[in-house]
């Protein structure tokens, strides 16, 4: 078993209660667990990294990761989004997969490529389904876990499932149901925790990974949470995150999300809920108390994605004095932890008018510790002995950085994703001076623009009124 050593102008250890900083320190790492973190190492190594003028912290945990080619850049700023549905028609008629499973498997391994880039060693996985026959697949994700244990990264996986999906019918935003397939995506689910929970060292588990709240019926809410308790494993489902959501349920079940959650078994400690934004009805969205999001594992507060919509968490500081376990994810592109983060101290003053408001720090353990606390994992989120080697490199010698103050701060206000070195997972160099081993990064960019644009041109196809991609997401300025 081989020692390595790592040290750097700032390394962020963990005291048992609190992350510190250590000045001029070093985290020593043998196979796959720490070993010491603090000022020198006497015992022997096998390796030195001698990072310099650089931050070494615990591994960022996301758990609303992006896995595919992103839309927000093409959807974020419509006014209307009615040709970004799916039709009445398509979902009834015409559907199917743009893409066939080996292009889907390159989208989700450039995908998870991008994760390592930004920090990320743990993740879950958020995917768009829009360009799936239905949703996600047991063969899929079956690829997808051989990429994330050929990549090295620790995820909670499954595929994801819905009884419905929604489409753009009579000039409003409705949902099309088929319920058999909802049931047949949670007993593909189930077969995939068994068969890869554990897998690859136990850096995979398993998840039930449900899409939205409005495209899953009761029954398989109610049997989600059953098949959870007998796996032993966590739920992820997507609610409180919109008006729409608010007012189909109320037409529905006369309900809001949380207690449509409480009343299918769901609302308790197996639960994740990202955005989780809207506590109240739908006429005050915002009113309400975060009081009964204390019982979960955790929401999932995704600040970079919901400002591109317009819509931000009120407040970050209000939810943490409720007892809610407040993680992070990223949910699109970039997964971009640090700006994520970034954002997020920004837009806790905002809403709030109070610059303490949403502190770096809080927010950096939202990206560590919480996200660990919300797995139920005391090993990961920390630099501490005992804990996996799961660590990242931030380089501040660049000339971008400027002056270094806090090395936290300095972190969310100076520095990007762009400057995360190197990672370790699980004791294995799986990024070093930004290069990801087998990984030919011009051939993946290319072929990922090819990937993007035919997934573009499909929303002609889906499109209620059939028009062409460039009618749909017209450029800013004419192209000549």
């Amino acid at each position: 078993m081989s020692t390595t050593l790592v040290k750097a102008s700032y390394v962020i250890g963990f005291d048992g209660a609190d992350h510190v900083i250590h000045r001029d320190g070093c985290v020593v790492y043998a196979g796959d667990s720490i070993v010491h973190v603090g000022a020198a190492y006497e015992g022997p190594v096998d390796e030195v990294i001698d990072a310099g003028e650089a931050i070494v912290g615990p591994g960022f945990i996301d758990l609303d990761a992006l896995s595919d080619i992103d839309h927000a850049i093409i959807d974020t700023w419509h006014a209307a989004s009615d040709g970004l549905n799916w039709s009445l028609d398509y979902a009834t008629t015409r559907r199917t997969a743009v893409f066939p499973l080996g292009e889907t498997l390159f989208m989700r391994e450039y995908a998870l490529t991008q994760l390592i880039r930004n920090g990320i060693t743990t993740a879950m996985p958020i995917a768009a389904e829009t360009h799936s026959a239905w949703a996600e697949s047991y063969e899929e994700f079956a690829g997808v876990a051989e990429i994330a244990g050929r990549l090295g990264l620790r995820m909670y996986l499954g595929p994801s499932y819905r009884s419905g999906v929604p489409v753009q019918a009579a000039g409003t935003r409705d949902v099309h149901w088929e319920p058999a397939l909802g049931e047949k995506g949670l007993a593909d689910a189930v077969r995939f925790v068994r068969d890869f929970d554990g897998a690859y060292g136990g850096r995979l588990r398993g998840a039930l990974l449900p899409c939205r709240i409005e495209t899953v019926t009761l029954d398989l809410m109610r049997a989600t949470a059953r098949a959870a308790e007998e796996l032993d494993c966590l739920v992820r489902l997507h609610c409180m995150q919109g008006l729409t959501e608010l007012r189909l349920l109320e037409e529905w079940y006369g309900r809001h999300p949380l207690d449509v959650l409480d009343e299918v078994g769901l609302l308790g400690p197996r639960l994740l809920v990202p955005h989780a934004l809207y506590l109240g009805s739908p006429g005050t969205p915002f009113e309400g108390s975060p009081d009964r999001l204390a019982s979960l594992a955790g929401i999932v507060h995704c600040p970079l994605t919901m400002v591109r919509y317009g819509d931000a968490l009120r407040d970050f500081d209000r939810y943490r004095a409720a007892g809610v376990n407040v993680a992070l994810g990223t949910d699109s592109f970039p997964p971009d932890m640090i700006r994520n983060m970034d954002y997020g101290n920004n837009l806790a003053k905002l809403v709030t008018g109070r610059l303490e408001a949403g502190s770096a720090a809080d927010y950096y353990r939202a990206a560590t510790l919480n996200g660990a606390r919300a797995l139920g994992r005391e090993d990961l989120g920390r630099l501490a002995p005992g804990a996996k080697a799961d660590l990242l490199v931030v380089d501040l010698s660049g000339p971008r950085t400027g002056p270094v103050d806090d090395p936290i701060r300095t972190l969310l206000m100076n520095c990007s994703g762009a400057d995360v070195s190197t990672v370790v997972i699980d004791g294995r160099i799986v990024m070093r001076d930004g290069v990801i081993p087998g990984v030919d990064e011009a051939a993946f960019r290319a072929r990922a623009q090819a990937y993007f644009e035919e997934m573009k041109a499909a929303y002609s196809l889906r499109d209620h009124l059939g028009r062409p991609a460039d009618e749909l997401f017209p450029p800013s300025f004419r192209l000549l």
